[in-house]
Formats: structure tokens, sequence, C-alpha cells
């Protein structure tokens, strides 16, 4: 059986869906095709081990979709304070007093109600699914892969697994970090593995629920906490929040074998002093973290958006909103093309749409790995050069929380002294 679509989108996760919900919300026919089965959700479970710091701009793309209201149905945590400071010990460390090298960013100095709301991703992908299901422009094709792509003249053809053909102008691929679409058409990636990994761990702690999330530096990598809701009437006086442990494959594998009972005392002694007393572990999982970026974003009829064109290392979360980022854009430039009645893969508008999003994800990139080497570093200069640094940027609130509105997406561009320093650092354009 064939069907005919102006645009598959492959990948029905967060940003697929939301990208297939906007695209059908603008009139084109969209087919939106996942392996896996519709989220579900249940309010009396555990929180879902996987969660993102969803951003103020993200927010904004969310309530366009008529998402958001679906997700404050269910499960979300504001938070209003942001903190970041560096745990490690040195021999020059007196000179820069703890307090002072602590860098916290508070939403009423930004002039906004809260930065962000963590948020399953389960959540955020069950509502996008539920948008795109009361879309009629989108079609869902559930539980079903991609086994082939073939491109000839102004159409592509993607086979399902059970065989069924659809036809469309342009495939988009939203399928992730290993991203089959992108290998079909023949996008290359180039790949930096880090040495360290990320251990996620859902705790519940007592006390309420905070409105606050930070990360403490240590030479082996960060150790965050990001608070969720309330353990509700079967816990009194508990809440749920989310940990995140960055070490070497060998550290995480001594952590992940112990019992619950021992790793609880691990974490309480090993995190940071501002961790809440812990009450209990539900679940936990590590992952190799790695930057890569697709070499174009497009090629012939397919184009790549959200992890399936680039992954950056996670210490910020900045992830998914990037990927919303590129969902927005996308959307845009095709609705243009729609509207100068082009054929969608006209690369004037799939390039367009490249110039936009290659830059600004590639800034985020650098100023990910930026951080990542700077507080890897164990020499006790580059320690107290990074305190220094930390202490002018408490110092100086005013380009602190210009560069903060950038990445909540309060603001649509970087400082321009920002944006000066990183167009000159070398090798930023081989990212």
């Amino acid at each position: 059986m064939t069907q005919v679509f102006d645009i598959v989108v492959v990948g029905a996760g967060m940003v697929g869906a939301a990208l297939a919900t906007g695209l059908g919300q603008n009139g084109f026919r969209v087919a939106l095709v996942d392996r896996a089965q519709p989220p579900d959700f249940d309010p009396e479970s555990a929180p879902d081990i996987r969660v993102s710091a969803l951003s103020a701009g993200s927010e904004r793309y969310l309530q366009s979709l008529g998402a958001w209201d679906h997700i404050l149905g269910m499960r979300s945590t504001p938070y209003r304070r942001l903190a970041v400071w560096d745990e490690t010990r040195y021999p020059l460390q007196n000179l820069v007093p703890r307090k002072l090298a602590e860098v916290q960013f508070d939403a009423t100095e930004l002039g906004a109600h809260h930065l962000g709301h963590i948020v399953e991703n389960s959540v955020t992908q069950q509502a996008l699914w539920q948008t795109a299901e009361a879309c009629p422009q989108v079609s869902l094709f559930h539980g079903q892969g991609v086994a082939s792509l073939a491109q000839s003249g102004d159409t592509a053809t993607v086979t399902l697994d059970d065989d069924r053909e659809l036809l469309a102008s342009l495939v988009v691929g939203c399928d992730g970090a290993q991203s089959r679409i992108r290998d079909l058409a023949g996008i290359g990636v180039t790949r930096n593995q880090y040495d360290q990994q990320a251990m996620v761990i859902s705790v519940r702690y007592q006390g309420p629920v905070e409105d606050i999330t930070w990360q403490g530096f240590h030479p082996s990598g960060p150790r965050a906490f990001l608070p969720l809701h309330s353990a509700g009437p079967e816990h009194p006086g508990e809440s749920w929040g989310s940990l995140v442990w960055y070490d070497s494959p060998e550290e995480l594998a001594r952590l992940k074998a112990m019992d619950d009972s021992t790793l609880m005392n691990e974490i309480q002694s090993s995190f940071p002093a501002s961790l809440p007393l812990l009450t209990h572990i539900d679940s936990k999982a590590s992952f190799p973290i790695a930057r890569q970026h697709a070499k174009h974003y497009h090629s012939g009829r397919v184009v790549l958006a959200g992890d399936s064109a680039h992954t950056i290392n996670p210490l910020a979360g900045q992830g998914v909103n990037l990927g919303f980022q590129d969902a927005q854009a996308l959307q845009s430039a095709l609705k243009e093309a729609k509207r100068a009645g082009d054929d969608l893969a006209n690369p004037k508008w799939l390039n367009l749409y490249e110039q936009q999003r290659r830059p600004a994800n590639r800034r985020m990139m650098l100023t990910m790995d930026v951080f990542y080497h700077l507080f890897s570093n164990r020499i006790p200069p580059v320690h107290l050069l990074r305190n220094l640094g930390l202490g002018a940027a408490r110092a100086l609130p005013f380009a602190r929380n210009r560069v903060a509105r950038y990445a909540m997406g309060i603001d649509e561009e970087l400082p321009a002294v920002v944006r000066q320093i990183t167009a000159r650092i070398p090798g930023l354009s081989q990212i």
C-alpha cells in the first residue's frame, strides 16, 4: 500500500513529534513514523529516569503547539534558581573563597517568573503525541521502523518494515544520534567521545520540592541535582529528584554494582553538602556522552533535526532545547517554501535552515567543551583561573544575566561580545 504526504518525519521523540505537529498545524500533510508504541502516563508511577530542563523558549514553543497545557496536566517542576560552583580541593583554593566563586542565576534578576521546568521526557513526548493525534493533517505510524529510503525525481519513498510505502517531497530525520535516515541519506558525522560517562539516578529526598537546580564541579566531572515533584501522600514530607553523576566508566560501573543502601550513602558523602537528605533510590542508569555533528544538515530530499544532526555534552541540559530550536527554524523555512510555491526540498530553503542552526549549535557545543575541559583540569593554576572566572561572573551580573537570558530562550541572540569571542576561536568551523 502506498500513501502520499508532503513530509515524512521519522522519529516521534520530543523533537520529531513537535515538528510534525507544527507542520501539520500549518497545513502540511505529515506522516510521523516511530518504532515505539504511543507513550502512556500513570500519575501514580515513579518519575521517568530521563528528564530534561526545558527552557523558557522551549516552553513558548510547546505552548504554540498546544502541548504545554497537557504537560502541566501531568507533571512538571518549575525552577527559579540555578547555581554552579567548583568543588575541587587544591593548594590555591584559599585565595578565592567558595562563596565568591559560586555563580547563581535567579529568575527575579532576569525579569522572569522562572528559569525553566524540569519535565520527564516521557511526559513531554506524550503531550506532543496527543497534539499530533489531534491534528487531522498528521498520520501516525507507530510500531514501524524504516526498511529503506529511495530518492527519485521530485519524490522520496520511505518503505516501512511492513512494506507500506510513504511518498513525500521531503523526509525529516529526527531519529536520534544513531539516525538510520542520516545513514541512508549518506550524510557523515564528526564525533568526539568524551572520557566521562553520565549516571542518572532517580531518588526521593526529605523536604519540600526545591526551586533550585545546581551543579558542583569535581575533577572527575560535575554532580548535579534537578528537583522534581512532590512524592505525594504515600511518602509525606518527601519529594522526587534526579541526580546526575559524571565520572569515568570504571567508577560508574563500581557505583552501579552497589546495592541501593550503599549507593545512597556514597552519594550523600560524595555530592555537595547542598544535596538534601536522600530517603530512597528508585532507578539508575548510565550512558556514554559524545559531541557529534552531521557534516551537512540536508542531502537531496532529506533534512536532519535534533540529535540526528547534533549531540552535545549534556552539562547544561541544552540538548532538547537545541532540538526544539531546530524544529522551529525548519518549520519556518518550510512555511516560506510553501508560500513561495517552491519544492520543499529546494536547497534555497534547506540552506537557510542550516545557516540559521549550524552556527548556533556549534556555539553551544564549543561552550560545553570549554566547561568540560576547564573543570576537568587538575592543574592548580587552572583551578585558580576558573575560580577567578566564576568570581568575575558573580561580580558582573549584567553580562552574566545577558548570557543566561539567551540560554533560557528569553533573548534571541547572544550578546555581541560573546559572538565575537566564539567567532575567533580556532577550529570552531570544524565542529
